[in-house]
């Protein structure tokens, strides 16, 4: 088996608010839409999908109590992502900083909740 990529989904509520929020705040593009139920977000050659769903994604609260994330995004420009996420009004919930294992890191919440790590090494 040779694997040619990994794609993560994302629970959503509101999907329509969910492709606005990392179209237009995250600056990523939409990729596809499935009528109002499904949707690929993509940068570059990365995606991830949107799953339209009736409750919020059990997850948001567990990540949240825990400290953990839902994604890992790795980038070579970190510190000028988080200047650009902050002033595209996205919600910096940790801000840049070195990690004891040699990252640079910060997090944002998205418009359910969910959290995504942005990183780079150190």
């Amino acid at each position: 088996m040779t694997l040619t990529a990994i794609i993560p989904q994302l629970r959503t509520t509101d999907l329509e608010a969910s492709i606005d929020f990392y179209v237009n705040r995250m600056g990523f593009e939409l990729a596809f839409r499935y009528e109002d139920f499904y949707a690929g977000i993509r940068s570059g050659a990365c995606q991830f999908h949107l799953k339209h769903v009736d409750e919020p994604d059990p997850s948001i609260a567990f990540v949240r109590a825990g400290d953990h994330i839902h994604l890992y995004v790795e980038t070579n420009t970190v510190a000028a992502d988080q200047a650009r996420l902050r002033a595209a009004g996205a919600k910096i919930v940790k801000p840049l900083a070195t990690t004891p294992w040699g990252t640079q890191e910060f997090y944002v919440a998205d418009d359910q909740g969910h959290v995504l790590c942005f990183g780079q090494p150190a």
